[in-house]
């Protein structure tokens, strides 16, 4: 398959934030980028909620929270508990 190049303009704090996070998740903005057309594609959609609203498990505040649990739980050996959720 042949392949091309796209320029996208954004704002160059929200690339730095895009490019840590798909590091984060072990992927490329390339690869990011492509998993999101070949879904809206494959889709024929926007494959995600566009909302006002802002999830406030992401807030900056709960982020810090839970790397705060992650370091404590690898420092301390803690111990991970299976959740069964009812359908």
């Amino acid at each position: 398959m042949a392949q091309t190049s796209i320029n996208i303009r954004m704002d160059e704090d929200l690339k730095k934030q895009f490019d840590a996070f798909c590091s984060d998740i072990g992927m490329s903005m390339s690869t990011a980028f492509c998993v999101f057309a070949k879904t809206a594609v494959r889709e024929r959609r926007i494959p995600f909620e566009i909302s006002a609203e802002k999830d406030p498990f992401y807030s900056a505040a709960n982020m810090t929270r839970l790397k705060k649990s992650i370091a404590e739980m690898e420092a301390t050996g803690g111990t991970v508990h299976e959740v069964e959720l009812d359908d």
